[in-house]
């Protein structure tokens, strides 16, 4: 893989990321103390990003380097808490979350 697509695919991962999250990439910027230019050159995969702010972007993202790197996800504090949750309901609760997350999963 050219350096040019690793670095578009890593800001793709870095702004379906924020977006999820409801971070325009001012507020993105702000959190991190860079400039909102920075993060848009990130997202567009027209820089690379130093190891510190690589390490704020996935804090504040809450997701690995591992992942913003590779794509390839590692647990989250969010995942981790939502198992944590998940194994505390009845057969029948679990049922219900799980239709669900099918029928989110299934919207077109």
């Amino acid at each position: 893989m050219s350096e040019t697509a690793f670095l578009k695919e890593m800001g793709q991962r870095i702004m379906l990321r924020r977006k999820s999250l409801r971070l325009t990439q001012e507020e993105l910027a702000e959190k991190i103390d860079v400039s909102t230019q920075m993060i848009s050159n990130l997202e567009l995969g027209k820089k690379a990003i130093r190891p510190e702010n690589l390490a704020k972007v996935c804090d504040v993202l809450d997701v690995s380097a591992d992942y913003v790197l590779t794509g390839v996800s590692t647990k989250s504090r969010e995942v981790n808490t939502i198992t944590e949750k998940l194994m505390e309901l009845s057969e029948d609760e679990l049922k219900i979350i799980t239709s669900m997350v099918e029928y989110m999963t299934n919207k077109k």
